[in-house]
Order: C-alpha cells, then structure tokens, then sequence
C-alpha cells in the first residue's frame, strides 16, 4: 500500500517516489486545465503547441520548484538562468495569460507538496471557467466597425444621422475628422465613426440607410473582429 508519508523528504534528498508522484500530479492538473480551456474558450483557432504549454509548464513549474528546494542560493542561481530566457511569444488575448499563470501555480503548490491547495485551487478555477462561460460574462461579442463618412463643412444634418446610428448601433463615437486644406476638398469634411452593431448583420441595412442622406458620402463601412481581421 502507498504509504504518504514516503513523501516527506527534504529537499537535499528527496525521495524518488516523492518526485515521481509530484511530477504525476503536475501533468494530471495540466491536462485539466487545459482540458477546461479547450471547452470553454470561444477561440475558433486553439493551436495545439499552446495547449501542449499548458501541459508541459505544470510540470517544469514543479520540477523547478523541486530543485530549489529550501536553498536561497539555489533559488538566486535559478533566477539569473531564467533571465537569461528570453521570452518573445506575444499573447493577445489576456484569457490565455490566466489559464498559463493558472498552471505554472498548480505546479508551483505541487512542487512545494500543497498538493491539496493545487487540486482545490484547481478544480474552483476551472468550475469557475465553466461557470463564466454560460454566464453573461461570456456572450458572443459582435463586430466592431469604422465608419467614414464625408460630408459639406455645412452640414446640419447631424442630429438625423446620430438617431440613424443610435437605432442601428448598440454604441458608437466620433473618433476623429479631417479638414481639408486643400482648395479642392475644402468645402468638405472627412468624419470617422467607431461602432458596434445591435445585430452583426445588420450593416448592409445600415449602409442602405445612410445612402439617404443625399449629401453625405460613405467612403468606407468596415467590420474587424477582435484579432484586427477584416470582416
């Protein structure tokens, strides 16, 4: 029978089954954790070397942990290897930074033997992703757009255009307009509008709608995802 207390060790001379076991523990909280992430992100593309990390720094969280031990300088010999390390991945969406700083913890509890602290902390972060992923909290968030429009100097038909946008838009804002120094476009105005549709498909009824407004011009109705891919 597995007797736990083979797993008291220091950390001069720590037991194999102690590692063996830490190690196990690390790898099995990884893949929950990613296995929560793979069901509750709305990411259409979940690459699979990210997956992996999550996995995998489980288990370095812990085996680095283990090696330090109870050694400051140990601890300051890690340091100055680690910042030697230069990290240069870009992470975009900070979700992602929360699930890998959620598994470098599980293995960081496992590594210093909390291995009750690294399973309920665990398992209430992951109830908690699954949680928020049916909750309002979660919705699916509709497109942004930008709006150009180009219209005389003047122009009094604002207040028409604000209510067109107020009945298609749930917000929208005045980013910015350009005046023309030039002789000829001087008579003329370049506004720039950001937006988010009530409906996101919606816009080509939008589109239709401002051409009513016979003086003004669209030069440009564009919807971009979260990424910044054009829509």
């Amino acid at each position: 029978m597995f007797d736990i207390s083979s797993l008291q060790y220091n950390s001069d001379n720590p037991t194999l089954i102690a590692i063996f076991f830490t190690v196990l523990c690390a790898l099995l909280l990884g893949v929950i954790i990613a296995f929560t992430y793979e069901k509750t992100s709305r990411a259409v593309d979940r690459p699979d070397h990210f997956l992996q990390a999550m996995v995998l720094i489980t288990i370095v969280a812990a085996t680095i942990i283990q090696a330090i031990g109870d050694s400051v300088a140990r601890g300051l010999g890690m340091l100055g290897a680690l910042s030697i390390i230069r990290f240069r991945t870009t992470v975009r969406d900070p979700r992602n930074i929360v699930f890998m700083f959620a598994s470098i913890a599980a293995g960081i509890a496992c590594g210093v033997f909390g291995f009750l602290i690294a399973f309920v902390g665990t398992i209430g972060f992951c109830a908690a992703a699954f949680l928020l992923r049916i909750s309002s909290f979660s919705r699916k968030k509709s497109l942004s757009g930008t709006l150009r429009i180009e219209v005389p100097r003047d122009y009094e038909a604002f207040p028409e255009l604000e209510k067109l946008l107020d009945s298609y838009c749930k917000n929208y804002v005045l980013m910015s307009y350009k005046v023309f120094p030039g002789e000829k476009k001087a008579h003329l105005l370049l506004y720039e509008y950001r937006l988010k549709l009530r409906d996101t498909y919606k816009g080509g009824h939008l589109m239709m709608a401002l051409k009513k407004f016979p003086e003004l011009k669209v030069l440009g109705l564009i919807f971009q995802n979260n990424s910044g891919i054009n829509i």
